[in-house]
């Protein structure tokens, strides 16, 4: 599917006062439909989307005070909500004061310097609530550097303020991509062992993969999402709904790269040795994974560890990372002491109430021990992604680890939780029918409330990005488009029975290349499916770099050619929600939904039509001499596949892991939840064989799969330059 552009559909008739209010608080009124045609958003879903945003819309006369209000808010405040802005666009900023008022104007920079600025006179008086209003425009003499300032603003001597981000044009990072092109490999990390893993891969076989990859000039290894999922067992498997975006979850740790392990008493490491070892025979099994049988036992060993007092320099380190971790921290481990006894909906979250709460702090005095436990506990994990960073970039990657951002958490996890003041209630996001899934979809996430977003300053979703960046070379974000609009669906409505609501985008995207531009770490937005005109070109004006997946890349005519593909781009043959390659070349992924009743025509039809768009795409490569004319079998195929990609300007290559090792097994089926066992398949060869990854160095179809990208390795084990 080549990248598709929605135009936005136009109302055939006026505006209803309903819908001009809607659209005012950057709620969509059209969609498009999933046969194409322009489709007008229901009364009572806009009503509803609004009530959720804080507006009421109940009736003609609560419509007619919202849009009174809509004209009115701005000049009811002394300074706007937050201002972002690029370092090279400061517009003058908009003060709203009482006529004649004496007003200063000034910004502090996160280092403490004062720049004075200039306030003008009145460029328009509005007279609201009986008072009349002046709108003035401060000045700032010079540009504040990058980074999160505060404005200023004293009316008749009272001082007000608000967030001042000033962000990058461009990110640098991503022009330093641009003449030297790099390889990877994608990896579902909990799917890779090797022979000292615990059943699931970890943050030691995170390094040892980088590695692997290093050795043959990759350039960085991106995985999966590792936030956290619930404190204890069970646990959810898939790592794009997890509890939290912000922090990790503990599964990946290494227990005996824990220092105090070192430090155990005879008793307790033997007792760690029975667990390990009773899940020794789990990393060469090919059966579904078992993430609750791991979580539980590393929980017990992590209770044991726990147990060593901390070396004075150890002690201080956990108490400086709790210090820059600040009340997110708090709150998260708050939640995660009360998650792991109490079941969601339990009375005593309502005793507990919201953070911050007389409740809240009542119950984190009565368990202080346990919320230094689930504290401990990220701290061990930023720890070991610094390992893991530190072991990729010191083998020779450039970039290292790309961490995967899910689109949103869960809507009883610990985000949900901490920062309901910043999420909306009652909605959920998912996608509109379309002509893929003609039901619309539902992810159960509940979504950034844009306007509390903004009043906040965007400091969660800062904070988050931030994180995840400590130990990183990149982040992909998954559903990129969705920091330009969500789809919102009120709760108990059908997917089809929601509307679009628009985000400032210029804020959220510029936020995200301020935190990767500090951290120097690239970034690649998943901008596949539909999206609006202009969309692309801003991510690549900022320096996101795209997606390009080879199946999807087609048009009316055929496949693209690979000049065609963009430069600015992330290109891989396949991704998670497609059969490995293989897989795939055997048209796996129709008889798996046509076996789940995903089908909505006969099977017949569906295998001819994926038969001929398969045959047109091996026809080009035929055309390429990429893969000869009779015959091929299926790793020449897929290696074929790959020298294709080597052949686009993209500046970024991806190799599934899964693709170098043979494996043909999906490991997500969207549309599916327990029908299918997404995100529970462990990675084995063509032969059904557990790969580890110890086994890499020497893996014959691993080396031919990275030897058939073409690229030269330069003497920094990175690779050559593009062309």
């Amino acid at each position: 599917m080549a990248d598709t552009t929605e135009n936005e559909a136009t109302a055939p008739v006026a505006p209803t006062p309903l819908e001009q209010l809607a659209e005012a608080h950057r709620v969509g009124t059209t969609f498009k439909g999933w046969d194409g045609e322009p489709a007008r958003v229901a009364p009572e879903t806009l009503v509803t989307v609004l009530a959720a945003l804080g507006v009421d819309a109940s009736s003609e006369t609560a419509i007619a005070r919202a849009l009174d209000d809509v004209v009115a808010g701005p000049w009811q405040r002394v300074l706007p909500a937050v201002v972002v802005v690029r370092r090279s666009d400061v517009d003058p900023v908009l003060l709203h004061v009482p006529a004649g008022a004496d007003v200063e104007f000034w910004a502090v920079d996160e280092d403490g310097v004062h720049y004075t600025g200039t306030v003008t006179d009145a460029t328009e008086v509005r007279t609201i609530d009986g008072k009349d209003i002046e709108r003035r425009e401060g000045v700032l003499p010079h540009a504040l550097p990058l980074g999160w300032h505060t404005l200023h603003a004293t009316v008749d001597g009272q001082e007000t303020t608000c967030t001042f981000v000033v962000t990058p044009d461009r990110l640098s990072t991503t022009a330093a991509l641009m003449d030297h092109r790099s390889w990877g490999l994608m990896a579902q990390l909990y799917s890779v062992r090797s022979s000292e893993s615990w059943g699931i891969g970890d943050l030691a076989d995170l390094g040892r993969l980088a590695q692997a990859a290093a050795a043959h000039g990759g350039d960085f290894v991106l995985v999966n999402p590792l936030h956290a999922a619930e404190p204890v067992p069970p646990v959810e498997p898939s790592p794009y709904l997890p509890t939290t975006r912000r922090y990790f979850h503990p599964l990946y740790l290494r227990i005996e790269d824990i220092p105090e392990y070192a430090r155990l008493d005879a008793g307790a490491r033997a007792r760690i040795g029975e667990l390990a070892a009773g899940l020794a025979d789990a990393n060469t099994s090919t059966d579904l994974l078992d993430r609750d049988s791991s979580y539980a036992a590393k929980l017990e060993a992590l209770e044991l560890v726990f147990a060593v007092p901390l070396p004075e320099q150890r002690q201080h380190d956990f108490d400086a990372y709790r210090s820059h971790q600040g009340q997110g921290l708090a709150d998260f481990a708050l939640w995660s002491a009360l998650a792991e006894t109490v079941p969601p909906g339990a009375q005593e979250w309502d005793d507990v109430g919201r953070p911050g709460s007389p409740g809240a702090q009542e119950f984190a005095e009565r368990h202080a021990a346990r919320i230094e436990f689930h504290e401990w506990l990220q701290w061990l994990v930023d720890e070991q992604l610094q390992e893991a960073q530190l072991d990729a970039t010191g083998a020779g990657m450039s970039i290292g680890v790309v961490h995967d951002l899910a689109v949103g958490v869960h809507p009883s996890g610990a985000d949900a939780w901490a920062l309901q003041d910043v999420l909306a209630t009652g909605i959920s996001v998912g996608a509109p029918p379309d002509m893929f899934n003609q039901h619309g979809q539902d992810w159960s996430q509940p979504p950034w409330h844009p306007e509390r977003l903004a009043g906040s300053g965007y400091a969660a979703f800062r904070d988050m990005l931030r994180n995840i960046l400590r130990h990183a070379g990149g982040i992909r974000v998954d559903h990129i488009l969705g920091l330009f609009r969500l789809w919102w669906i009120p709760q108990g409505k059908a997917p089809g029975a929601g509307a679009y609501v628009y985000y400032d985008h210029r804020a959220l995207i510029g936020i995200l290349a301020l935190e990767a531009e500090r951290a120097g770490a690239i970034v690649v937005g998943e901008d596949l499916g539909v999206f609006e005109p202009g969309v692309q070109e801003y991510l690549g004006e900022r320096g996101i770099l795209g997606t390009s997946i080879l199946w999807f890349e087609q048009d009316e005519d055929g496949p693209l050619p690979p000049e065609a593909y963009r430069r600015g781009c992330l290109t891989t043959v396949t991704v998670h929600d497609l059969p490995p390659s293989a897989g795939y070349l055997a048209g796996e992924h129709v008889v798996l939904r046509e076996k789940l009743g995903l089908l909505s025509r006969p099977v017949e039809e569906e295998q001819a039509e994926d038969r001929a768009s398969r045959e047109k795409f091996l026809a080009l490569l035929r055309q390429r001499n990429l893969l000869p004319q009779e015959s091929p079998g299926v790793q020449q195929t897929v290696e074929a596949l790959h020298g294709f990609i080597a052949q686009t300007p993209s500046v970024l290559l991806g190799v599934a892991l899964a693709d170098a090792v043979g494996e043909r097994r999906t490991q997500n089926q969207p549309g599916t939840n327990d029908e299918y066992p997404n995100w529970r398949i462990p990675l084995a060869d063509a032969a059904g064989n557990a790969v580890l990854i110890e086994d890499l160095a020497g893996n014959e179809r691993f080396a031919s799969m990275v030897a058939s990208l073409g690229l030269p390795t330069d003497d920094a084990g990175g690779t050559g330059p593009i062309g």
